[in-house]
C-alpha cells in the first residue's frame, strides 16, 4: 500500500505536526507500507521531495492508496484539509469534515454534547464582535463563572493561547490574547479532580477505549501549575500515570461518555477524549480528532498500554480509512 504522509501546516501547531509527521511515517514504514512524504509550509505551500504540488480535484494524490494527514490545528484539523482530500477522491485516516469541524470548534462541540446531556465544566462563549459591541455584559457573564477560569482560543490546540486568570482584573488582558489567534474565544471554569484522557479506535460501526492515563504535570511555565504547552512538549514537563488512579466507577463513566461524544460528533479513525475526574463526577472537557502522534504522546502511548502497539495502531487507522471510503463509494449522494 502507498501512503500520503501530511504534516505541517499553517497553523501555530505546525512544528509539533512536523514532529507527529515523521513518527507516523516511521510507523506506517514499520507496518509494510511505503511512504510519499506531503510537507505543507507556513504558508499552505504542498510540496514532495522539495516540488511543488498541483493538486487536481478529482486526480487522487501522488498515485496513493490512502492518505494520513497528521495536521494539527486550524487549516489541517478542521475539516478544510478533509474537504480537500475528499473533493481529490483519496481515502484518509481521521474524521470527516464535519466531525472534525465540529471537534476543533471548542464552542461548537461543548454545545453539541450538551445537546446530549453529557456532562462538562461550565462555560462562557465570546466572539470578538460581541465584546466589542458591549464588553460589560460579556465580562460579567464571564465573572459568573467564578474565578479562577481559563480563557481559551476556540479553535486551536496544543494549549496555544491559553490564558489562566485568577481575579477580574486580569480578564481583559487574557481575552485579548486569545482574540489574537482566534475571533471565537471560550471561557470555561476551573474544573476540580485530575486530568484524565483516553484514546479513541474506530468508525460509526464500532469504536473501542483504552486504558485511562493520568497527567500529572511536573513542569509548567504558567502560573497556578497547570497541564500548558511547555508541560505538554517539553521532556520532563508531564507524567502519564497509567492506570489513572480512579475508581473502577468513574472508569466505567468515562469510557462510556467517550464512545458517546466519539458518536455524536461524528467522529472516525481516531480521537483523544479529555476528562477532569473528581472522585465520581465524570466531566469532559474536549475530543481531540488529531492529537499530537509520536510514538511516546499520549494517545500513542495508551494504546501501547493497552496492548497495541505503534505501527500496528497506524495499519488499523489505515483500514479505517479504506473501509469508511469503500462503504461510503455505495451511496449516491
Amino acid at each position: 500500500m502507498i501512503v500520503a504522509v501530511i504534516s505541517g501546516g499553517r497553523s501555530s501547531e505546525h512544528d509539533v505536526s512536523v514532529l507527529s509527521g515523521e513518527a507516523v511515517a516511521a510507523g506506517v514504514e514499520a507496518a509494510g507500507h511505503e511512504v510519499r512524504r506531503i510537507e505543507i509550509d507556513r504558508e499552505g505551500h504542498w510540496s514532495h521531495n522539495g516540488s511543488e504540488l498541483q493538486l487536481r480535484p478529482g486526480h487522487g494524490l501522488l498515485d496513493v492508496d490512502v492518505a494520513f494527514p497528521v495536521l494539527h490545528g486550524p487549516f489541517g484539523e478542521d475539516g478544510t484539509v478533509q474537504g480537500l482530500l475528499e473533493l481529490l477522491d483519496v481515502a484518509y485516516v481521521g474524521s470527516g469534515v464535519l466531525g472534525s469541524a465540529v471537534c476543533i470548534d471548542k464552542v461548537a462541540f461543548k454545545q453539541l454534547i450538551g445537546q446530549h446531556a453529557i456532562a462538562q465544566v461550565p462555560f462562557v462563549a465570546v466572539t470578538k464582535a460581541a465584546f466589542a459591541a458591549d464588553s460589560t455584559a460579556q465580562l460579567a457573564a464571564i465573572e459568573a463563572l467564578g474565578m479562577p477560569i481559563f480563557v481559551k482560543p476556540a479553535r486551536l490546540g496544543s494549549s496555544v493561547g491559553i490564558v489562566r486568570v485568577a481575579d477580574a482584573a486580569g480578564l481583559p488582558q487574557a481575552l485579548e490574547e486569545a482574540f489574537r489567534y482566534d475571533p471565537r474565544v471560550i471561557v470555561e471554569a476551573a474544573a476540580e479532580g485530575i486530568e484524565v484522557e483516553c484514546s479513541v479506535l474506530g468508525d460509526e460501526s464500532h469504536a473501542e477505549v483504552s486504558v485511562a492515563g493520568e497527567i500529572v504535570v511536573l513542569r509548567s511555565a504558567s502560573p497556578g501549575g497547570w497541564y500548558d504547552y511547555e508541560a505538554k512538549y517539553t521532556p520532563g514537563g508531564m507524567d502519564l500515570v497509567v492506570p489513572a488512579r480512579i475508581s473502577e466507577s468513574a472508569l466505567a463513566k468515562l469510557r462510556e461518555l467517550a464512545l458517546r461524544a466519539f458518536e455524536q460528533a461524528g467522529c472516525s479513525g481516531l480521537a483523544r477524549a479529555d476528562f477532569f475526574v473528581n472522585g465520581e463526577q465524570v466531566l469532559l472537557n474536549e475530543l481531540n480528532t488529531m492529537p499530537g502522534f509520536t510514538s511516546t504522546s499520549v494517545y500513542a502511548r495508551l494504546w501501547q498500554e493497552s496492548g497495541l502497539e505503534y505501527p500496528e495502531l497506524c495499519e488499523r487507522l489505515l483500514q479505517i480509512a479504506l473501509r469508511r471510503r469503500s462503504e461510503q463509494s455505495d451511496y449516491r449522494f
